[in-house]
């Protein structure tokens, strides 16, 4: 059984098309895809259309369900979705947004006592080694310190598919490699199906499975990143005459050269 199957996709904004009969071949359990393309190719769009937060129609299967006929609700119970910021102004402490997060969707129709939410919600900051975040609050968090908490109330629902939009925005070097090996975590060791939206090629190629490559909110490449980041599909997608190989310890490297115009 295929976890996750996407056939012609539409979906927008107001009456206006963003992407429109857009498929993807079947994603696995414990895969992890990125999702790349240029600004307005329509990535934020997919992943906000399969978290149900716009109209979509087309065809969303998880797990055998059929995710367009499920209301907000039951969806919510399958498919968690991390929007590139937090909310602003939360005074709430890392560990009470996470035991937030278990109280909307409780495993399996589990009820916890306060205790035991409080006690699952660390659980979930030990497992990402962000257990110091606790008893801080939110609002006070640096940039990445606020993605790892977001992480964590996206890890404690247990989604089936985690969906997480520009988690690395606006990172150091450091907590952008952090975040992405948390992805890649969660896929190998929960199970989960994660799908990433990344503007950064050589982190996609490093986290990913296999990339997608969008662009005017069509699927234009999918495949591992040897097979989807390629330099005619860069110059057909960027419009950059870009070089890809592989360094000396096997990551691979995207050097662009120029770009094209005409």
């Amino acid at each position: 059984m295929n976890d996750l199957s996407i056939s012609g996709l539409d979906a927008g904004y107001g009456g206006q098309p963003i992407i429109s009969g857009f498929s993807l071949p079947p994603l696995t359990a414990g895969e992890v895809v990125s999702v790349v393309g240029p600004n307005g190719a329509g990535k934020s769009t997919l992943l906000r259309s399969l978290a149900g937060l716009i109209p979509a129609h087309g065809s969303i299967r998880l797990d055998e369900a059929e995710l367009t006929r499920l209301s907000l609700a039951d969806r919510a119970k399958r498919v968690t979705y991390m929007p590139q910021t937090l909310p602003q102004g939360v005074a709430l402490t890392v560990l009470e947004t996470v035991v937030a997060s278990i109280r909307a969707t409780p495993l399996r129709g589990a009820v916890y006592t306060d205790a035991q939410a409080a006690e699952r919600a660390y659980e979930v900051l030990q497992r990402i080694n962000a257990e110091a975040l606790a008893g801080q609050r939110l609002d006070r968090l640096s940039g990445g310190q606020k993605q790892l908490a977001g992480l964590a109330q996206a890890l404690a629902r247990e989604p089936r598919l985690l969906l997480l939009d520009e988690p690395t925005s606006a990172l150091d070097l450091h907590y952008q490699l952090r975040v992405l090996d948390l992805a890649r975590e969660a896929a190998a060791e929960r199970g989960m199906t994660v799908m990433i939206v990344l503007h950064d090629l050589q982190a996609a190629a490093r986290v990913s499975d296999r990339i997608a490559v969008m662009a005017k909110g069509k699927l234009v490449a999918f495949g591992t990143p040897d097979e989807a980041i390629t330099p005619d599909i860069l110059a057909e997608v960027y419009r950059v005459s870009a070089r890809v190989q592989r360094c000396d310890r096997g990551a691979l490297q995207v050097m662009i050269d120029d770009v094209l115009t005409g």
